[in-house]
């Protein structure tokens, strides 16, 4: 018997029929004698509608009332699994994350998981019953409802696998595994069996949707063994078929010894550019310019300053899409005068593209076939960002399918080893 955390997104649990199958999924776990923590997100577009309508009273919502209205989303559901679950003659309570306990700081819609007290939980799975919890959510010191940023379920899920050492956390979602990249962008695209938390979390980082960053981390920290797998499948699967599909997320010792160079390409379109001109080249400039944007909650991706001319320099740095407003606003308004910018130029129609793999480690000649690949499809790159096992690129928005395509046939990812 295994202690199994698994945790379904919106579409998994759009509809009441979808509900019904997962109930049908996780009673096939239960009656084979495993114990169950099942973590939900609200269904599918209720965490928009939601906000829409706070976003009609009032054109940027309160950060802690916005979160008391997108936390009933969960609610919802947790109240419609555990009924699903109990028409089917399963054992099952549904919690909250403050009935959890589930405790965060105070950074209204991103908090961030300080602890969990898992006794509720280990009592009703002691006494047999299957325990359904609102991914997602939290509550600060002073009791204030939280939530963890979009795509917090992930989060919730792999923290209560972390707290209660559960032997597998399994994340159900509408696609049956992590591919090399997105199929709708590339046909040829390929489910890994298996990839590291290192590249897995360079591939949520860098614009994967199938994980949370913040999910990969704390599996990667606490050891948590992780799979991605498809709620989309026959619910009555042979357990031991269901239990080895779908991606498994570990680690670079427990991998095969001969491995593709590069796991994947990654990309994202949301992505905005800002760039302070003929600044001053000093110390402290950065953080005098970077220093507001972070205490306006905004955060910053790649970095780029240019060499110094004449004492001055550039600085560009790229932030999410949705906060380029803000940013701008935060720069012209407390940055500009007080640095002696001569400019703000933004960009907000930009895209990063980014090659990723453990085998870069060991390989040379990676960023010389992505430039070379790039510059034959006549696409410009305009700033780059580099680790161990990733190379980023930022190029226009309106070459990101091309770079994809290219870059993923120019790896050799079209023929690889699944």
């Amino acid at each position: 018997m295994a202690l199994i955390v698994q945790k379904y997104g919106g579409t998994s649990v759009g509809s009441p029929e979808r509900i019904r199958q997962v109930a049908q999924r996780i009673a096939k776990w239960s009656r084979a004698g495993h114990q169950l923590v099942v973590v939900v997100s609200a269904m599918s577009g209720e965490t928009n509608r939601l906000i829409a309508l706070a976003k009609e009273l009032q054109k940027e919502p309160d950060p802690r009332e916005l979160d008391v209205i997108a936390a009933t989303g969960e609610q919802v559901t947790i109240g419609l699994v555990a009924m699903a679950l109990k028409a089917i003659g399963v054992d099952a309570r549904s919690y909250t994350g403050a009935q959890v306990r589930v405790r965060t700081d105070s950074a209204f819609t991103k908090a961030r998981i300080l602890s969990i007290d898992e006794q509720n939980i280990r009592r009703d799975l002691d006494a047999g019953r299957v325990v359904v919890v609102a991914g997602f959510q939290g509550q600060d010191e002073e009791g204030n409802i939280t939530t963890l940023g979009r795509g917090g379920s992930d989060t919730s899920a792999v923290a209560l696998a972390a707290a209660l050492k559960a032997d597998e956390c399994l994340i159900y979602t509408d696609v049956d595994g992590v591919y090399t990249t997105d199929p709708r962008i590339v046909a040829e695209a390929r489910r890994l069996r298996t990839i590291t938390f290192e590249e897995m979390l360079e591939m949520a980082s860098l614009g994967s949707k199938v994980l949370q960053i913040r999910s990969v981390e704390f599996a990667g920290k606490y050891r948590v063994r992780l799979r991605v797998l498809s709620s989309m499948t026959d619910a009555l699967l042979p357990l031991a078929e269901e239990a080895d599909s779908g991606t498994l997320i570990t680690f670079e010792e427990d991998t095969k010894m001969e491995q593709a160079v590069i796991s994947g390409i990654a990309f994202s379109r949301d992505e905005a550019k800002i760039t302070l001109t003929r600044v001053p080249d000093r110390p402290g400039i950065a953080f005098q310019i970077l220093g507001q944007v972070a205490d306006a909650n905004i955060d910053v991706d790649m970095i780029i300053q240019n060499t110094s001319v004449e004492g001055t320099t550039d600085f560009s740095f790229t932030v999410h899409r949705n906060e380029y407003a803000k940013a701008m606003d935060v720069l012209n308004s407390k940055v500009k005068a007080s640095v002696g910018a001569a400019q703000i130029v933004g960009d907000p129609k930009i895209c990063k593209v980014s090659v990723v793999g453990i085998g870069m480690r060991s390989h040379v000649g990676i960023a010389s076939l992505m430039f070379k690949t790039l510059s034959e499809e006549g696409i410009n790159i305009q700033m780059i960002s580099t680790s161990e096992i990733k190379i980023s690129v930022v190029v226009d928005d309106k070459y990101m399918e091309l770079a994809v395509r290219a870059l993923h046939r120019a790896f050799g990812l079209d023929h690889a080893v699944a």
